[in-house]
């Protein structure tokens, strides 16, 4: 007999990797509202290559209900605005 899904256990999200799952994670700890965040300083928090943060960043753009992805500006590093959606 199967055993009933736990319901206290967040769904997983079979479209992400564990790298975009653990960047989503952390966009919906830090965000309320709207940010603005610098790659480096997403990647350094992740243990991760700006590269990295950029290429996820862009999927989740496409892929995440729980939050809007902008690519906002390119200087030094890439700043993306991130916002909650309600």
């Amino acid at each position: 007999m199967p055993t009933p899904a736990r319901r206290d256990r967040p769904l997983a999200r079979p479209s992400l990797s564990e790298t975009q799952s653990r960047l989503l994670a952390y966009l919906l700890e830090r965000v309320d509202g709207t940010a603005y965040l610098k790659a480096k300083y997403v990647a350094d928090d992740l243990d991760l290559s700006s590269k990295e943060v950029g290429i996820n960043m862009g999927i989740l753009a496409d892929r995440a209900d729980d939050v809007t992805i902008e690519q906002w500006g390119r200087s030094s590093s890439t700043t993306w605005k991130v916002s909650a959606r309600d």
